[in-house]
Order: structure tokens, then sequence, then C-alpha cells
């Protein structure tokens, strides 16, 4: 067989398996987007008898992690490890215990978001569907093609997601050979989880802003304190972490501790408002809802606990309800539309603290619209160069560009 018709056949065995990879990850995606939304539902509606016993849940579910889980603990840290070569397999225990405990989190009031359960299962899902045609630079495209697969099939943002994959594994460096793959699995499992009931995020704006220097001037200035926000994430998630290993080796006690505290501090702080996902804080901040000048910081720390102490989820749900809600109490003192500036704070912080920039300024155009395209690249931008490659994924790798090296 002549070499270029092996490539090609080759590719489009890649495509079919990256779409087979998003369809499998769509489905995923329904039925662990549904439930998390029932229970996110229930909760609420029998606050009172479920929210107290998050600590009992925890303890549950450090418990089976302990038992069963092995590696599968290391949740997205597994993820990164697979990519890099230091592991062969995803164990495919790691589908089941994350999609459940992260139910249980939502269920019993953990402040925590869902990305991570859709990014870890179309992983794994790309990455063993390599595996079956014993091809290892198959299973590490299709794992991040999985990873594009499992965001887009939560948020319905397929570019956003592609780039979200391209990214997040190495700052500084995008893997083209794995763009058409990814953008194959993002756009089927958008489209099933579409069809499925799960709706994307859209929110519109009709903001009509004066671009003048002076209006620059407070763009630059949100876009640091967005970024400045997202580093306080990502190194309070790093620092709460420590601090809560040093005190409780059991991983049982921490979170049947921290699950506690939770439960209270949900119950005395508008029952439950920093609950789940956060997407309340969302809508309010672009719905004409309520929003209170500590919705951030709230938000910030009860979601901190929550993943520090061990309980499932993800962080870039929470990154949107921290970022929004400080952006629109940030707009009226600048004199810039507050619903505006919650969209700039609900992508620059996602940026800041993921050290990302082509995701969350395309998420921005694809949930807030193309027409603030500047301004999302702007904020994104300066968030992501301001950040000083802290993130809160700590084992993603950092490129720094040498243009010495080009030259020799």
């Amino acid at each position: 067989m002549k070499p270029y018709l092996k490539f090609l056949i080759s590719r489009a065995e890649l495509l079919i398996l990256s779409a087979l990879t998003g369809v499998l990850t769509g489905i995923a995606c329904i039925v662990f987007g549904r439930v998390l939304i029932l229970a996110g539902d229930f909760r609420n509606s029998h606050f009172f008898q479920l929210v107290p016993f998050l600590g009992v849940a925890g303890f549950a579910i450090a418990a089976v992690y302990r038992k069963w889980g092995g590696e599968s603990i290391k949740g997205m840290t597994l993820v990164f490890e697979t990519e890099w070569n230091r592991k062969k397999r995803i164990p495919r225990r790691t589908i089941p215990l994350i999609i459940v405990s992260t139910w249980l989190t939502h269920l019993f009031g953990g402040s925590a978001g869902r990305e991570s359960v859709g990014v870890q299962v179309g992983a794994d899902i790309g990455f063993n569907l390599g595996r079956q045609v014993h091809n290892l630079q198959f299973s590490r495209t299709l794992l991040m093609a999985g990873i594009a697969a499992g965001f887009s099939g939560l948020f319905g943002t397929p570019l956003a997601a592609v780039f979200f994959a391209l990214e997040v594994i190495v700052a500084g460096v995008l893997n083209y050979e794995a763009l058409i793959p990814a953008t194959v699995a993002a756009l089927a499992a958008s489209a099933v989880a579409q069809a499925g009931g799960l709706k994307p995020e859209r929110f519109p704006l009709a903001v009509q802003l004066s671009y003048t220097p002076v209006t620059y001037v407070k763009l630059v200035v949100l876009a640091l304190i967005f970024s400045l926000v997202g580093q306080l994430f990502s190194w309070s998630l790093k620092k709460f972490r420590g601090i809560f290993q040093n005190l409780l080796d059991d991983t049982r006690l921490r979170t049947l501790y921290a699950g506690f505290f939770i439960s209270l501090s949900s119950i005395l702080l508008f029952q439950g408002r920093y609950s789940g996902l956060g997407d309340n804080l969302v809508e309010a901040a672009f719905d004409g809802g309520t929003i209170y000048a500590f919705d951030w910081i709230l938000k910030l720390l009860l979601t901190v606990i929550t993943l520090s102490a061990g309980f499932q989820g993800g962080e870039l749900m929470p990154l949107f309800a921290i970022g929004a809600p400080l952006g629109f109490i940030l707009g009226a003192p600048l004199g810039l539309p507050p619903t505006f500036c919650a969209a700039l704070g609900y992508v620059a912080v996602f940026a800041g603290a993921t050290n990302t920039f082509l995701c969350p300024f395309i998420l921005g155009c694809e949930v807030f619209g193309y027409d603030y395209m500047f301004v999302f690249f702007l904020v994104c931008g300066i968030s992501r160069i301001m950040n000083g490659n802290r993130s809160i994924y700590v084992y993603q790798k950092h490129v720094v560009w040498d243009p010495g090296s080009i030259l020799k």
C-alpha cells in the first residue's frame, strides 16, 4: 500500500473514532447532566432534609474511593499523566465513581462544578477507544478529543471546548495534531447532548458601548482584577488542600468535618445560595436578579473548601459564578454596563485561573455573541498574561517561548 493512501486511511479511522468518542461522551453527558439538574432541584425542594448530611455523604464518597478507587482518586491529574505517557491506562472505574460522587456532592449541597466529570469521562472514552485499535498515538489524540467532547457536551460551546483541550495540558503550546479530531468530537458531543435536552450556555448581550481611551483604561483595570481573582482561586485551592492534608491525613474525616462546616454555612448564608453549580448567581447577573457585593468571595471560599476537602465536581462553573457577580458589582463604580462587565468577569476569571487564553476568549463569543469579540480578546489576553502561569491544574505544564532558539 502506498504511504499516502495508508496515511489517508489512518486519518479516516481516527476521525471515525473521534466522532464515536463525541457521540458516546454526549450520551454520558446527557445522563450525568440531567440527573445533576434533578439532584439540584431536589436539594432545593428538600433543603433542610439533605444539606445537613453533606459531611456524611462526603465520608461515604471518601470511603468508597479509599477502598475501590485506586488511581481514580487523582481525577484530572490522571488525565494529564496519561496524555504525557506516564500512564498506560485510565481505570474504567473512573467513570462511575466520578459521576456518582459528583451527584452526591450536589445533592447534599456542596459547592462544585460539573465539567471535570465531562472531561474525565470523555478522556476515558477516547483513550480506551484508541487502545482498542492498539494505537498509542491514537489513544493520546483521542484523549484530547474526549476532553473537548466532555466540555462541549456539558456547556454547548464546541469551539471553546476544542481550544480548552488543546491549551489545558501544556500551556503555551497547541497540539494541532489533535485539532480536527477534537473538533469532530466536540461537535458530535454538543449535537447529541442538545438533542438529549441539555441546553447550551447562552446569554446574548445587547449593550452599546463607546470605545474611548478612558473605556480602554477601565477594561484593562477590570482584566487585572479578574486575573487576580482567578489567581486567588487557584492559590486558595492549592493552599487549602495542603492545610487539610496536614490537619487530617484521613480523607474520610476531612470530608466529614468540612461537610459539616459547609452545611452550616449554607444554612446560614441565604439557605443554599452558594450550593451547587452557582448557575443561580450567573443567571441573576444577566437576568435582572439580585447580586450582593460579597457573592463572589463567598462562592469562591465555599467552592475551595468543598473541592479541597475531597468532594467531587469541578472548578469551571464555579469560576463563572465568581466572575459574573464580581463583574456585575464592578460595573457601576467604573461607569460601565453591569451585565457587560459580568460577561467579562465570566470569561476573564476563568482565563486567570486556568492559564488559558483562546478557550475563554472563544467561550465569550459563543456564550455572549461575536459582536464583543475584541473586548473578550483584550480582557482574556491580559488576564492570561498577568497570571504568572498559575493554574487550578497543578500538573499543567508551562512552555515559555524562546525566540533565541529559533535564530540558532
